[in-house]
């Protein structure tokens, strides 16, 4: 029996959760660092904007790669890294603490790479689709999209085992129905923008992605095709 007095304080989080934590945090402790005046002087100021534009997602810029067929990495690379750059503190911290819980659930039910694979290729779905769908000039940067592919997963995880118990599986959609209402709330009360695209596509993305990486359900998918 475990000494309770030896039990770490808060519940261990697996490697990949915090990497991709840490990558996040310490890109927001630069910039909030620099804001306050405490690094990189009078020049800190503009390190925000300065990342957003470097890093951030231009759905403008994304169709002028789209119509000329052209490709610049330098570009083409801000699908990836926008997800790393946040308006503000506030801002990054959500973000960050809707990682570390969904991060968790996720990483431990169906592994460290999947939760890899979902963070990064919902990022990059949900950029795609927003850029592709609409025409807005706002810059695009927090790491939403790609927590809402964390949603995805967790939804798939609770719609797995909802299943298996008999359970109603409309209930492994409470979550996401929840925050959508939230946003819609916030939008009709807020102009908010239309980043609430890519973070839909980017659940859609989460789940999606679990029927192939998910252990034991591309084998499951074999097994009913060749059934049929």
């Amino acid at each position: 029996m475990q000494d309770p007095n030896l039990e770490p304080p808060m519940n261990p989080l697996p490697p990949m959760v915090w990497l991709v934590f840490l990558a996040i945090a310490g890109v927001e402790a630069g910039l909030s660092l620099g804001e306050a005046g405490m690094i990189g002087g009078p020049g800190a100021i503009g390190w925000r904007l300065g990342f957003v534009r470097d890093y951030g997602f231009s759905g403008q810029i994304f169709d002028w790669m789209v119509a000329n067929g052209q490709w610049p990495m330098a570009e083409l690379r801000r699908v990836v890294t926008y997800p790393f750059v946040h308006l503000g503190f506030t801002h990054a911290l959500f973000a960050m603490v809707l990682l570390l819980a969904l991060g968790k659930l996720v990483a431990e039910g169906m592994g460290q790479l999947v939760f890899l694979a979902i963070f990064v290729v919902s990022g990059v779905g949900g950029a795609v689709i927003y850029g592709l769908l609409l025409d807005d000039p706002v810059w695009m940067v927090g790491a939403y999209p790609s927590v809402y592919g964390l949603i995805g997963g967790y939804s798939f995880v609770m719609w797995r085992q909802l299943a298996g118990t008999g359970t109603q599986q409309y209930r492994a959609f409470t979550l996401i129905a929840f925050l959508m209402g939230v946003q819609l709330i916030w939008g009709i009360l807020f102009d908010t923008g239309t980043q609430w695209v890519a973070e839909l596509v980017g659940f859609f993305v989460g789940f999606g992605l679990c029927f192939l990486l998910a252990p034991g359900e591309w084998a499951k998918i074999l097994g009913q095709i060749r059934r049929q």
